[in-house]
């Protein structure tokens, strides 16, 4: 088998899902048009797209139809975008920089981005409501709002975001930390995966191997995150390293190491592969994203 083009499936997929949110997040218009302004300049200053990808894969993986899931992938990003414009204010982690560019409240003042993550989310949940009206069963619908709401609420991202802030300046243990990142990152990266599962019309055991696949996948990610703060490259990463340690924040490399905080996020890879083990030749743009966290750059 020939060795499988993650680059340009990334491309691909970024630029389909691009698209795809310019028709389902409005433009700027009428009175309210700044807090719309704020909440597109966020959306699209040039994100991976990882979430709504991760969900368009696990649908072709169980034999599902890209486009039908397209409002659901639209609205994961929303979702995360909505917690980036958040976590960079400065009650939170007080951020200047963001995927390159200012952080939104740097540009549009702390009120107007509040405001704009709050446009995110909420608009986020109508994208998930017209899955029906692209074709799927309104049950799955459901279910998969379900599951979104469990991952970005305070049982999942927004619970993780908690823990992270009360954890600065804190000696803590590797499960509390590891605990906090299964519920801030892991989360929404998890269910990103079962959203596209439970669209794509998987049943419950497909369900459950991608599930697991996004649970050491988002482990994975996360140590991987970590140890680009400590030498990542801020060109590729597009915001300064070493932030978490100038925040005192407790993180893998902070309580492991840097050597063996590759070596957890190897064994976590491992885990997510052989999670795949029961599918063919369809997983391979899954596999291959789980392998290159173990290269990322930025």
């Amino acid at each position: 088998m020939d060795e499988f083009d993650l680059k340009g499936y990334l491309s691909r997929r970024k630029q389909i899902v691009e698209e795809a949110l310019e028709k389902v997040f409005p433009t700027a218009s009428g009175l309210e048009k700044r807090v719309v302004e704020a909440a597109r300049y966020s959306l699209f200053a040039g994100g991976k797209r990882l979430r709504p990808i991760l969900c368009l894969a696990a649908a072709e993986v169980v034999g599902g139809d890209l486009w039908p899931v397209m409002p659901a992938a639209c609205a994961l990003e929303m979702i995360h975008t909505y917690s980036l414009i958040h976590d960079d204010l400065p009650a939170m982690d007080n951020d200047d920089y963001r995927r390159g560019v200012l952080t939104n409240h740097k540009v549009f003042g702390e009120s107007v981005a509040i405001l704009a993550g709050d446009a995110l989310l909420t608009e986020a949940f109508e994208s998930f409501a017209s899955c029906v009206g692209a074709g799927i069963n309104p049950d799955r619908v459901l279910e998969v709002i379900r599951v979104a709401v469990k991952a970005s609420g305070y049982r999942g991202m927004i619970g993780g975001q908690v823990i992270d802030l009360e954890c600065e300046n804190q000696k803590v243990s590797l499960a509390t930390v590891e605990y906090m990142h299964i519920h801030k990152t892991g989360a929404l990266l998890s269910a990103s995966l079962e959203i596209g599962a439970i669209l794509g019309g998987a049943d419950r055991e497909r369900i459950k191997a991608l599930r697991a696949y996004g649970h050491h996948m988002g482990l994975a990610f996360q140590i991987t995150d970590d140890l680009l703060d400590v030498e990542g490259d801020s060109t590729l990463m597009g915001k300064t390293p070493g932030s978490d340690a100038a925040k005192n924040k407790m993180t893998y490399p902070a309580l492991l190491g840097v050597i063996e905080s590759r070596a957890a996020a190897k064994e976590h890879v491992d885990s997510s592969l052989e999670a795949l083990s029961g599918f063919g030749e369809a997983a391979e743009p899954l596999r291959a994203i789980a392998r290159y966290l173990l290269v990322r750059r930025g």
